[in-house]
Order: structure tokens, then sequence, then C-alpha cells
């Protein structure tokens, strides 16, 4: 059997953090993920999906998520149901096993970097064509190699 997910999403709030009653954290959060097309009016649509980590994933996501922030997800998906006024209520969850935290190193919360193109966007433009070879020395700090 295989149960996997992997999002990425933006947080629509910061994390809460709680503690069961034998000491375990375990954050909630909800992402906020793109569908990969238009709705008839042309605009995009999300779906927000609810998360759980747990333990120190869940200190971890509370202590450095915060609402606005990109992050990835590896988990797999749980549905619970419980009683709530005479009424049975189903709930479906991700349960996260990895969080991984995709904002570039400085960025903050209430200005979120743009990291994707829509399918209208068009990268070169105003500013040319970034491979030409201008003869000029690139300019690469090492924290923007990816290894």
């Amino acid at each position: 059997m295989i149960n996997r997910v992997i999002l990425i999403g933006r947080l629509t709030k910061d994390p809460d953090l709680r503690y069961t009653p034998n000491g375990n954290a375990v954050a909630t959060f909800t992402l906020a993920v793109n569908r990969p097309f238009t709705n008839q009016e042309g605009e995009r649509e999300a779906d927000f999906i609810q998360v759980i980590a747990w333990r120190k994933l869940g200190e971890n996501a509370a202590n450095y998520l915060s609402k606005g922030r990109l992050a990835g997800v590896d988990g797999r998906l749980q549905t619970r149901n419980y009683e709530k006024d005479g009424r049975r209520v189903y709930v479906t969850e991700v349960v996260a096993e990895s969080v991984q935290f995709l904002d570039p190193k400085g960025a903050r919360s209430d200005q979120p970097a743009r990291n994707e193109l829509s399918e209208n966007d068009d990268p070169f433009a105003g500013d040319g064509d970034p491979f030409a070879d201008d003869g000029k020395p690139i300019d690469i700090a090492d924290d923007d190699l990816p290894f």
C-alpha cells in the first residue's frame, strides 16, 4: 500500500503549537496550494489543506514558519471522524513526515518571495536574456548554489 502526499504552498496563518498530556508537541497549520489550472473566469483557485506535524518537527514548524511563508510538506494522508452536536464530522489531513522551509534566507513573511511563474509571465520581459554571454564574469554567492 502507498500513502504519500507532497505539497508546496503558503501558510494561511501562523502554526498553532500545542502539547499533548504526555508532553508531545503537535503543530497544526493550513497550506494554500494553487491548482494547476484556472477557472472559467481565468482566476487561479487554491485548495486549503490541513497539516499536522508532531514532536520536534512540529516545534520547528511553529518556530520558523509564519503566515505567508512558502513551505513544502512530505507526509501521508489521514482521515478521522468524530461526533459533534449529534452529527458525524469527517476530517482529512496530512500528517507531515518532513517540512521544508522554501523561502529564501532572510525573507520577510509580510512580503512573500515570488518563486513561481504563471502561464502569462514572460521571464525575460524587461531584463533581456539572462543567459546571454556579455563577456562579464557571473557573480554568484555560495548560498545561491544548490549544491
